[in-house]
């Protein structure tokens, strides 16, 4: 279109606009969808199908990032051993609750000096920060089963006399199918005054019961962490399991 024409056809439309008391400029053009870079999107966790190693234990690192600052021993063994609070469910071994072959026990401390005969527990209890227990059971169904059975053994605790130390709520944390937790924060005997936990108090730590795939897993927290840390924790291990 030739220069003139440009100026005859803008003259003119502004020459209406004056008229009508308004001038309107051609709409802009819709800027094109910008497409999703490759890569950008990482595909969901794919559920666990092997033999367990000790990778599949959470990391000490996890709780650095929660703000725990101390130093943190990682203590690891396989074999057979005790896994619940003995003051609620009773001190058992995996083996006598699920037989089977023996499972991996991490025990994160803050301290050199631990039990000589489980290496994984702190002599003093203060020192102990976190304690797991997982194995692979072959199938996902049979995971299913253990994760389950765990869980209602633990489920008792959320009732307990006044002044005894309980259990909360149970929370699931949801990482993908197949993979899923569920945890249970504590809270000490004088925050019981009804049999129950208080409903508008945090817990300390806690108990989860993790399932990945074919791989099951318990998860004692004892360092005395909030909702939203126990959640960031439990997901972290249930992801790594």
């Amino acid at each position: 279109m030739r220069a003139r024409t440009i100026v005859v056809i803008l003259t003119v439309a502004i020459g209406l606009g004056l008229l009508t008391g308004r001038f309107v400029l051609p709409a802009r053009s819709a800027p094109a969808a910008t497409k999703p870079t490759a890569g950008t999107s990482s595909p969901p966790p794919k559920p666990a199908d092997g033999p367990m190693t000790s990778r599949h234990l959470l990391a000490a690192a996890e709780f650095r990032k929660v703000g725990l600052s101390l130093r943190i021993y990682v203590r690891d063994r396989i074999g057979d051993g005790r896994y619940a609070n003995a003051a609620c469910a009773g001190e058992k071994t995996i083996g006598e609750t699920l037989g089977g072959p023996g499972a991996h026990f991490r025990g994160l401390v803050t301290t050199r000096h631990t039990d000589t005969d489980d290496l994984t527990l702190a002599v003093n209890v203060d020192d102990q920060v976190a304690r797991e227990v997982a194995a692979d059971t072959g199938s996902p169904a049979l995971a299913q089963n253990f994760f389950q059975r765990l869980l209602l053994e633990e489920v008792p605790c959320q009732k307990e006399p006044a002044g005894h130390w309980v259990y909360g709520p149970t929370h699931t944390v949801d990482v993908a199918p197949g993979i899923t937790a569920s945890w249970l924060g504590s809270y000490d005997g004088d925050l019981n005054i009804t049999g129950t936990a208080p409903r508008n108090k945090q817990p300390c730590g806690g108990i989860a019961i993790l399932r990945n795939g074919s791989h099951y897993g318990i998860l004692e927290v004892d360092v005395c962490l909030d909702a939203a840390a126990m959640t960031r924790i439990v997901r972290a291990a249930v992801a790594r399991l």
